[in-house]
């Protein structure tokens, strides 16, 4: 609970994970580019905690055309080198590689379904998914299933876990708690 007297997530502490909490976490979205950041960003948080990630959000931004997917598509060695040396992002060779292939997919996917939302909802009948329960998951029947599909259509650190923080960051699936203020049911 913070000083403003609202009952978040267990996770969310400290300004920046409130933050995030307060503002993105969970809310739904259908905007194409705000898609594909947080999918770029979830594939560099694997193995990793997010708050090292938002911290390094801005630098991410900046170092990646402000998640320009197009520009990102395109990118070759020349780019890969000078990413590899900006220490303020995660300068790991095999995720930057696999953010330019994970690019040109979601790309791919968008040109089949119409947009990378629609992709995402056909596995939901096009709602999201609101949990009624406060059991901590890592992945669900929904997540493994979205990532046999990403790694079939050659998406690279899209593992089920990985997906489903990115499912729950998106609004895919509200996995709030049932007792934080962002919880559906909250909201009646």
């Amino acid at each position: 609970m913070s000083d403003a007297g609202k009952t978040r997530c267990a996770w969310a502490k400290g300004e920046l994970m409130e933050a995030y909490h307060d503002s993105e976490w969970g809310v739904q979205t259908l905007d194409e580019q705000k898609l594909y950041e947080l999918f770029l960003l979830e594939a560099f948080q694997a193995g990793l905690s997010w708050y090292i990630i938002l911290k390094k959000r801005e630098n991410f931004r900046k170092a990646f055309d402000g998640f320009d997917v197009h520009k990102i598509a395109g990118y070759g060695e020349d780019k890969i080198a000078e990413l590899l040396g900006d220490a303020g992002i995660i300068r790991s060779r095999g995720k930057i590689e696999g953010a330019i292939n994970n690019a040109r997919c979601f790309l791919d996917i968008q040109k089949e379904f119409g947009s990378f939302a629609a992709y995402l909802y056909h596995f939901t009948d096009g709602k999201p998914v609101v949990n009624l329960t406060d059991e901590m998951k890592t992945t669900t029947a929904l997540s493994d299933t979205m990532s046999l599909d990403m790694k079939k259509r050659g998406m690279k650190y899209m593992g089920s876990v990985t997906l489903y923080s990115y499912l729950q960051a998106i609004g895919v699936v509200n996995d709030h708690d049932t007792t934080c203020f962002c919880h559906p049911s909250a909201l009646d």
